[in-house]
């Protein structure tokens, strides 16, 4: 059974992918939406169905201090 891509729709077969939250990806495409770091299987975080590393998730979608 072939997976598509959650990023570039494109079909990610066996001997390729990289598994991560419940989706395949192409190893290339699994990078954070925000600054394109190259981000391993289970080392993310999702928004919106984008992958983006903890440092990009926390700064954008995290919990902001008082001000």
């Amino acid at each position: 059974m072939v997976g598509y891509c959650p990023i570039c729709g494109k079909p990610v077969y066996f001997g390729e992918k990289k598994r991560s939250l419940g989706r395949d990806y192409h190893p290339l495409c699994l990078k954070c939406q925000q600054c394109n770091r190259q981000l391993t299987p289970s080392q993310h975080a999702e928004y919106d169905e984008k992958p983006y590393c903890s440092h990009c998730y926390l700064k954008r979608f995290g919990p902001r201090g008082n001000r």
